[in-house]
């Protein structure tokens, strides 16, 4: 038998429905994306983030993670910022210099004396400075420093002093702070497309090349090259940056919310990537490598003059603030 039809269940249903529906359509998803693996700490902790803020906004806001430049190359995603594409990207300190010159000067070779200095840095009021001269002149908001490494070169010959470098050529990204180092120590900088240097290293195409010890694990180029040299001449990092849109259609409170978890994510990311540093170079000693260490007074020594020179895009009042940091 049928059971008797109800207007008033009827309605019941409905309004039900249409709550559940406004429910399921209010929340918005963000997109970021980076040209990170999916197994770096990077990514990772961008799936943490999104966590986090979907969590803390009670489902108003989730965020799905592209990674692997599944939005597109990195020139794509800064560019993607503008056009709506991508919400939130990764973005090194010398690629966000060309949107403002000073944001550059993190990326400059032997800017910072160790962990703890450039920790400071990201702390510090300098760094907020730049910051909001990044935002004024973009419109978009960083939310976080990341630590990416301290660069060292790897080699097939043995490198003690900045002379062991003279006349050898030395793979860089194509990027003038990338080669400011190599240049002052004689060697010929060379730059490649990242996908080509191992088998460049391989052939003998080139003769070294420098990145972060997490960086060379990856795309294995130790076994490829016999020494590592802790020469530590940049201690690169990059930038959490959210397009500036989101401020004005989220409420104060969720992008200040967005902002927080970005600012833990980045520090969580700093933490995993600082400790696969230390702890990697005993792997790569029992993988069989030679790992080096440097006296590295002399090689900052050979390009300190160039740190305010013609490629610096930062005045000598941001140096001097960021050298005096403790």
């Amino acid at each position: 038998m049928t059971a008797p039809f109800s207007l008033g269940a009827a309605l019941t249903a409905g309004v039900v429905a249409a709550g559940l529906a406004g429910a399921a359509a209010a929340q918005t998803e963000l997109r970021w994306g980076h040209v990170y693996e999916a197994q770096s700490p990077y990514h990772a902790w961008a799936e943490r983030a999104a966590e986090m803020l979907e969590e803390r906004t009670d489902g108003r806001y989730t965020i799905e993670v592209f990674p692997a430049s599944s939005l597109g190359k990195q020139v794509d995603l800064a560019e993607g910022l503008g056009l709506g594409t991508v919400d939130i990207i990764y973005d090194g300190q010398f690629f966000a210099g060309r949107r403002y010159g000073p944001m550059a000067i993190g990326s400059a070779p032997f800017m910072f004396r160790d962990y703890a200095h450039w920790e400071a840095y990201r702390d510090s009021e300098l760094f907020e400075d730049l910051a909001t001269g990044y935002t004024d002149a973009t419109g978009d908001d960083i939310a976080g420093l990341v630590y990416y490494g301290q660069r060292h070169v790897t080699s097939n010959e043995a490198i003690e002093t900045p002379a062991d470098m003279d006349g050898m050529k030395i793979r860089v990204p194509n990027a003038s702070l990338y080669k400011m180092f190599p240049e002052a120590v004689g060697a010929n900088a060379t730059p490649m497309a990242f996908s080509e240097v191992y088998l460049a290293l391989q052939q003998g195409v080139v003769d070294a090349q420098e990145n972060p010890l997490p960086t060379i694990q990856f795309k294995k180029f130790h076994e490829v090259q016999d020494h590592i040299t802790l020469t530590g001449h940049i201690t690169d990092a990059l930038l959490t940056i959210v397009a500036g849109r989101l401020s004005d259609s989220m409420s104060e409170e969720d992008y200040a919310t967005l902002m927080e978890v970005l600012g833990e994510a980045a520090n969580g990311a700093s933490g995993d990537i600082r400790q696969a540093e230390l702890d990697l170079v005993e792997w790569f000693r029992g993988e069989g490598t030679t790992v080096t260490e440097v006296d590295r007074a002399p090689f900052r020594e050979a390009v300190a003059e160039q740190l305010n020179g013609p490629d610096a895009t930062w005045d000598r009042a941001t140096f001097d603030r960021l050298q005096a940091l403790q």
